[in-house]
This record gives C-alpha cells, structure tokens and sequence, in this order.
C-alpha cells in the first residue's frame, strides 16, 4: 500500500459534521419500526416521494424482458464462452445444502426459486425492503467474506448513528437461491440490502459475480469494535491518480462533465437516488453509449492504474476466475473507454466510469442520504459492476448450457 493510500485509509470523522437531526419524524418513525413496517409505510404512505416515484419506474422496468446493458441498444454475440475456471463448486454445493439442510419447509419456500425467474432482477440497494424474497439474515445465521462483512459492519455503524438498528444493522440482508444446488446444473443466489448486493450465477467450475453494488454512508467506522475498517479507498485513490495522470488533452477528452450535476446533463442523466452512476437496481437493459478517452491511448503506467482498478471490482470472484476476468478484458482495450465526472483535486467528490464490451463499472461520490450533505462528498460512496451484452446473471452463457429434460437453459426446480 502507498503512502499517499494509507493515509487515505485512515478513518478521518468528517461526516460526523453532517450527522442529521434525529428528532425528524422519520428517524423517529424508523426507531420504532422493523424493515416491514419501514417497508409497508412507504409502499402506502410514498414517503419520499421522489423514491417512490423511482420504484415505480423500476417496476416499469422489470417488465421488459432481459436484454443486457448494452453500449447501442444491440446485443453482441459471441463475447462469452464456457470454460474450467476451478471454481470448488463441490465445496460451494455442500455449503448449500448444508444451509438447506437447517430449513424447515416455509424458510425452504422463501428461499428457493426457479433459475429463470424474473425475481433475479429485483435486488436493489436502498435501505427499504421493497422486494421481501429469500431469507433476512437479521433472521438466521450466514457467514460471507471479509469484503462483504465490512459493508454490513458499516451498515450496522450507520444504524447506530440515526438509532435505527432493526431497520440498518450487520445482517438486514436478505439471501436467495436460483435453480438448485448442483454440480454439474447452472444455479445461483442474491444477496442484497442497503448498499450490498451481490448476484452469483455458477455452472460447474464457472462462475459469474454480476451484476453487483457495494456503497457505504460514511464508508468507514471510527468507533465501537470494529473502528479503523474502511472500504472502496483503493479505488478512490487510483482512480483520482489515473486521471490526474492523464495529459491535458486526454483529460478534456476523458471528462465529459465538469460539475457533478452539470447544467448540461441532459434529462435523465442525473436522478435524486443513482445520481450519476447508469446502471444500478433495475436498470438490466440500459443503453450506456461509450464516453471518454480509450484506454488503448494510456501508457504502460496508466494501463497499471486502470488494471489496479479492476482488480480492486473483481475482488468477488475468485483468484483464477479473476485472472481470466482481467485477460478476456485486456483483449478488448482498442474498445474499453474511461470517462470522468466532476474535478479531480485531491479532494474533489467525481465519477468514473469503465466500459468495454465484456465490463461496466462505476464509482460515484453522493450527497446525503441519512447524512445531511446537500452536496457529494467523499465519505458517502456508490460502486457496482456490470458484464454487458447480456452477461450479468450468466445469461450469455445459459444458451451454451446442455439441453436437460429437451429444455435449454430451462432447469427444474427442485
């Protein structure tokens, strides 16, 4: 780790400026709720209105039939192949079944659905459970890796700052199961909730880690047990030292807004809950048209800070999955494009953006949510990753699967 990057690691408080009045009626109507009522209240009272008005258009979206992000509206064939990539799906399998196995026949019902079900598509990140599928982990036992546990740790520290831990707490995640646990069948799950949600599709020795969305408001912890834990820093900083490395020209050419929510961002652009980033909840068959410079124009050193990012948003797959990852995205760099939002001083709120046929990703800094920021800052932060072209949730892949039972990438469930 640089120097410049530890001390950026290091938890600094400057959210606590912005910490909101909790004797608002909504943190007091949220102490005294669980995540249903939280839920109920604002499926009929439509408070905020600007959400709500978002989660109807995401209901909207939900009836298109998948298609995939996509840079022009057009699908690109022939991008994704079956391949061995070690994946211990044996392990995976037992783990899973092991699960199952602790269940009775309601929480068997919640849990498991079919793998072509539409509900793959209804994770989202905001802290209201508008979508009450699978399993709450506030109500059972699960155990997941420590890039995943630090988001929830943040989740739970954010509940204990607004006083709402039945609503924001460590496990308000809720966990489901697509297809069934196999080894030699293509199944998968989700696991989504307030700024974590991941969606894993595996088929024998392959697996796929998209679409997914990390966030954190304040993205560190500096008190209680777990102070000094602080995430998505790495990508912050090598992002910021990528665009401060490229040349005057570059730069102009890679930044295709100067101010966050910029006069010239045309309607739609910019909305209250995604502010900048694309592809987020719902947004499954997004057209997201190239912007910026092309990363075939970098130098070496520049292609390393690019290739340190990615590194840091495939850190869910594992290390072989990963490297194969990184060389199917080298292939296409004459077509992988870095745009930029905002300034970029050292202290500067941005956005960016990778893009290339077999990749999306983006990082954005938000104003408040639960804090009182009215602008963004750096302590509240939005990444999430996409694999266009009808990728996410191992659609692409799915034709490529061996009939069973005369069905195509039809499986049975249980």
């Amino acid at each position: 780790m640089s120097s410049n990057l530890e001390e950026l690691a290091k938890p600094r408080g400057e959210y606590r400026q912005y910490l909101p009045d909790l004797g608002l009626e909504r943190f007091q109507a949220m102490r005294n709720q669980d995540a249903h009522e939280y839920a109920h209240d604002f499926k009929t009272l439509h408070r905020p209105p600007w959400l709500h008005a978002l989660y109807m258009h995401w209901l909207e979206l939900l009836q298109e039939p998948f298609k995939g992000v996509t840079a022009d509206g057009n699908v690109r064939p022939d991008l994704f192949t079956l391949q061995d990539e070690g994946v211990p799906i044996q392990q995976i399998v037992d783990a899973a079944e092991d699960l199952l196995s602790l269940l009775n026949n309601s929480q068997l019902q919640a849990l498991c659905y079919h793998i072509d079900s539409p509900e793959w598509r209804t994770w989202s990140n905001p802290e209201f459970l508008l979508s009450n599928k699978g399993l709450r982990l506030d109500e059972v036992d699960n155990k997941s890796r420590e890039a995943v546990l630090n988001a929830m740790r943040i989740n739970h520290f954010l509940g204990d700052l607004v006083e709402s831990p039945r609503v924001l707490n460590e496990f308000s995640y809720n966990f489901v199961l697509f297809g069934r646990p196999s080894t030699s069948r293509p199944w998968g799950w989700s696991l989504y909730g307030h700024h974590l949600c991941l969606n894993v599709f595996l088929y024998r020795g392959q697996i796929i880690a998209s679409p997914w969305f990390t966030g954190a408001e304040p993205n560190e912890i500096d008190a209680g047990p777990h102070a000094g834990t602080r995430i998505m820093e790495v990508e912050e900083e090598l992002g910021l030292r990528l665009m401060q490395s490229l040349s005057p020209p570059m730069q102009q050419t890679a930044r295709v807004y100067a101010h966050m929510r910029d006069p010239a961002m045309p309607p739609g652009r910019w909305n209250r809950d995604d502010q900048r980033h694309l592809c987020g909840a719902y947004r499954d068959n997004r057209q997201v048209p190239y912007e910026g410079v092309l990363v075939s124009d970098f130098d070496d050193a520049q292609r390393q800070l690019l290739y340190g990012i990615l590194e840091q948003y495939l850190l869910y797959l594992p290390r072989v999955s990963r490297a194969m990852k990184l060389d199917q995205i080298r292939r296409f760099e004459g077509e992988t494009y870095f745009c930029w939002i905002g300034a970029f001083g050292d202290h500067d709120p941005f956005y960016y953006r990778v893009q290339s046929p077999v990749v999306l990703i983006e990082f954005d800094h938000h104003s408040g949510v639960f804090l009182n920021n009215e602008e963004p800052k750096k302590f509240h932060i939005h990444t999430l990753l996409r694999t266009p072209n009808g990728g996410d949730y191992g659609h692409a892949l799915r034709p490529l699967i061996p009939a069973v039972d005369g069905q195509v990438g039809k499986e049975i469930k249980w």
